[in-house]
């Protein structure tokens, strides 16, 4: 192996080189322990063979939060494998040498800038489409050494089977160890995520109707370059599933089947009907969708709940739920109180009038990421947080660095005190007192979202489709 060589005689700069870029990530001991795992010990070379398989994804079958999966995504992931090795591993006559391995290496998990390992995924994707025989429209072209240029179009269907192959990628690195069941994959639903990708790169996106949309019969075109750019603002922690799911799989070569069998005790078909049947606003692909906007230990600990590894922790984190602990403020307050940590709030609710069976009346889910506990206040507060338009259509909202009305969140007082203007009651996220982004009342049963042009503190940008001035739901 290099690594034992190299004590042996004198070290190639390129070997040098390689090696210490490879420490840099931290990753050498891993490298070293795949390499001794993989390399045929005559050739101290990783056969061709070995590599693609220590890559692959061979599920048989699949299990689906709501959409339906297109016939050719296991397809996809069958030539997964051969693919990476195709696009980042130099083999010779021999394999892959210990030089080109980890030169590969660094190619998928090196340090580098997120828009270069985002372009490096959609160049795999594409890879791999021309393998599996599905007809995509993306040409990559070599400009530079080690530099590529990604154009042609998207379908709404590609960028689905895009992100479910970095979601499967995801999925195996965090359930090789423990699910029996490595024939079959859990889907979650993301047809938020690919509106919100149509909405962003597609001529006329916005102008669609996004309510109940089949995104796999969508025929629209989504430009390679816009994109990118949707994927580096709104997805940034995409990367995640590739390097995460390159590391696994490094990993998981150098322990056997058995070693994995003997740790595991979950069923995919237990955890997938649990996700698929519980009534909670935040299910899988929502919450996968708001982890790949953070990146930091809250993304971790959102999705977590989904995976085999936690499910007997799915609620855990749960501090309130309104058809659990009962509607309104005082009853949000007993539970929350004295919570300081970060929080996730989601609200249901509908525009239009609910009590007609009117085709206007449509459900929405917005959303808020707080990063203090919550206080009784009759102004706003707050040092940072996140606005996101969750569903139909999924959009995130930073803070815009104007003002700081993060949150208030304001009960009846506890004394009798007369009051001429009295503040209101009840919690909100941005715009300011009587001028409110999102304003919930105090019972809970009326949930106010006004245009972003009233506030200045989150990004501007609506949180669900054809919204006016003001929508009470």
């Amino acid at each position: 192996m290099g690594a034992s060589s190299s004590k042996e005689q004198n070290v190639s700069s390129e070997q040098r080189e390689v090696e210490s870029l490879a420490a840099s990530t931290g990753s050498n001991s891993l490298l070293q322990n795949a390499f001794s795992k993989l390399a045929d010990p005559q050739t101290n070379a990783i056969p061709l063979q070995s590599l693609q398989q220590c890559f692959s994804l061979n599920y048989k079958s699949t299990e689906c939060e709501a959409l339906k999966m297109p016939d050719s995504l296991l397809g996809l992931l069958d030539h997964l494998g051969p693919s990476m090795v195709d696009l980042f591993f130099i083999t010779d006559k021999g394999g892959v040498n210990w030089i080109e391995f980890v030169r590969g290496y660094l190619k998928c998990c090196g340090r580098m800038p997120v828009s270069v390992l985002l372009n490096t995924l959609l160049r795999l994707f594409s890879a791999t489409g021309v393998k599996a025989g599905i007809p995509l429209k993306l040409e990559v072209e070599a400009i530079d050494d080690g530099e590529y240029k990604i154009s042609g179009s998207l379908l709404p269907i590609d960028v689905l089977m895009f992100l479910w192959m970095c979601w499967a990628m995801l999925w195996n690195s965090r359930t090789w160890n423990f699910l029996k069941e490595k024939e079959c994959l859990y889907l979650p639903d993301i047809s938020l995520l690919v509106l919100s990708a149509v909405v962003s790169c597609a001529e006329g996106g916005s102008g669609l109707e996004l309510w109940d949309c089949d995104v796999s019969v969508l025929d629209v075109q989504l430009p390679a370059g816009k994109f990118l750019t949707w994927m580096l603002t709104t997805v940034t922690n995409l990367t995640e599933c590739f390097t995460q799911f390159v590391n696994a799989r490094l990993q998981n070569c150098t322990s056997s089947e058995q070693d994995a069998l003997e740790s595991s005790s979950s069923s995919l078909r237990e955890i997938s009907s649990e996700k698929a049947c519980n009534s909670c606003l935040l299910t899988c692909g929502k919450a996968w969708a708001i982890s790949l906007t953070i990146r930091s230990a809250i993304s971790q600990e959102i999705l977590n709940p989904y995976f085999p590894s936690n499910s007997d922790a799915t609620d855990e984190n749960l501090i309130y739920r309104s058809s659990l602990h009962g509607k309104g403020l005082n009853r949000f307050w007993s539970n929350i109180e004295g919570y300081l940590g970060p929080m996730l709030i989601l609200i249901s609710a509908t525009s239009g009038d609910a009590s007609e069976d009117s085709t206007n009346c449509r459900k929405w889910i917005v959303g808020a990421l707080t990063h203090q506990g919550f206080e009784n206040r009759d102004m706003f507060y707050g040092t940072s947080g996140t606005l996101y338009a969750i569903s139909p259509v999924f959009h995130m909202y930073s803070p815009s660095g104007k003002e700081k009305n993060f949150v208030y969140s304001h009960l009846h007082p506890t004394g009798r005190v007369y009051e001429a203007r009295p503040k209101p009651v009840g919690i909100a996220f941005g715009g300011t007192i009587g001028n409110e982004r999102v304003y919930m009342d105090g019972d809970f049963s009326r949930v106010t979202v006004r245009h972003h042009a009233v506030d200045k503190t989150y990004q501007q940008g609506s949180l669900f489709p054809n919204q006016v001035l003001m929508c009470n739901g």
